[in-house]
């Protein structure tokens, strides 16, 4: 059986593209294969960061991702801290990982160039972190986009690595490229994507805003010069970003769409209905969810016992393969 997984990093707010992107694949596969969503807050630590948002986040993840849909008696849902074989597994693959490879990582180098403080160390190791969360479980498959692809490259040269030096321990990973509705753009500068931390309020459709405020952003997102509404990613970025959430939230085809529709006006009440339709019933059984958050915590300790039970003998293998005394 395949082994996907898939992890969320609380440093911001779930959107649209989130759960188009990924949530929604990990509920359709959850009956078909072997499926793991964690939450990964360590990785939140890398820049600077809130720590009462943190965990305010992490538990809101994990109830966002149960109310649309993720069973965890289906799939693995888990919180990476609460996984201490992530951060041992993490120690061992920094001994089989070259500074340069680090220092190669094209989010390292944009991030730190971002920091005005000082750059955290995780900044520059957090990858490998990465590495282990997907080699713990012997992951076959990891859905990223194009800016985590080099991260599961790494992944795969590591355990490449450690296997050609130590003996087999590792399943080799490959990226899995989601569909486009996980390229789904900012509603403020369709120039750039989505963005838990990046967008601002009025450009990102989150999981958690009021229908009103989902159809005030669709109905104020940027459109092009012009009134002719056609699919033109390149030359109306603006109109085919509305196009294409429309398409994902009704599984239809963006170009075939865009013949339905002779305004701009129309085809943004046509979005809004649709993003409604589709965030909606979430945000509700979001709120079910919330209002019992030790259940929530029950979960997630559950998830947790779970996943150290398949952890600890990858990480005992490990340890026995690179040269450590048992204890």
């Amino acid at each position: 059986m395949t082994t996907r997984l898939t992890g969320f990093t609380p440093s911001g707010d779930l959107h649209l593209g989130n759960y188009l992107g990924a949530i929604r694949p990990i509920v359709a596969r959850q009956q078909h294969a072997d499926t793991i969503a964690f939450i990964s807050d360590l990785h939140a630590l890398t820049l600077d960061h809130d720590p009462d948002a943190v965990r305010r986040r992490t538990l809101e993840f994990a109830a966002l991702l149960m109310a649309a849909g993720a069973d965890p008696e289906r799939l693995l849902l888990m919180v990476q801290s609460h996984v201490p074989e992530h951060t041992e597994l993490h120690y061992l693959l920094e001994c089989t990982t070259g500074y340069g490879e680090a220092q190669r990582m094209i989010q390292f180098k944009e991030k730190s160039r971002q920091q005005q403080h000082q750059v955290r160390l995780s900044l520059l190791t957090y990858p490998v972190l990465m590495a282990a969360d997907i080699l713990l479980y012997d992951t076959d498959e990891v859905p990223v986009g194009n800016d985590q692809s080099q991260h599961v490259e790494l992944a795969r040269d590591v355990a490449t690595r450690f296997n050609s030096r130590y003996g087999q321990t590792f399943a080799i990973p490959q990226a899995v490229n989601p569909a486009f509705a996980a390229r789904i753009m900012d509603l403020a500068a369709p120039d750039a994507k989505m963005s838990k931390s990046a967008s601002s309020a009025a450009g990102s459709l989150r999981l958690l805003d009021e229908p009103d405020t989902l159809r005030r952003k669709v109905m104020r997102a940027v459109t092009d010069p012009g009134d002719e509404v056609v699919y033109d990613p390149a030359g109306k970025p603006g109109v085919a970003n509305l196009l294409a959430v429309l398409a994902a939230c009704t599984d239809g085809d963006p170009v075939t769409l865009a013949s339905q529709f002779d305004r701009y006006s129309d085809l943004k009440r046509a979005v809004a209905d649709a993003v409604v339709a589709t965030v909606g019933p979430v945000r509700e059984r979001y709120l079910a969810l919330a209002a019992d958050p030790e259940y929530l915590r029950s979960v997630l300790r559950d998830g947790a016992k779970r996943a150290r039970e398949r952890a600890g003998d990858k990480v005992r293998a490990a340890k026995e393969a690179i040269g450590l005394l048992p204890a």
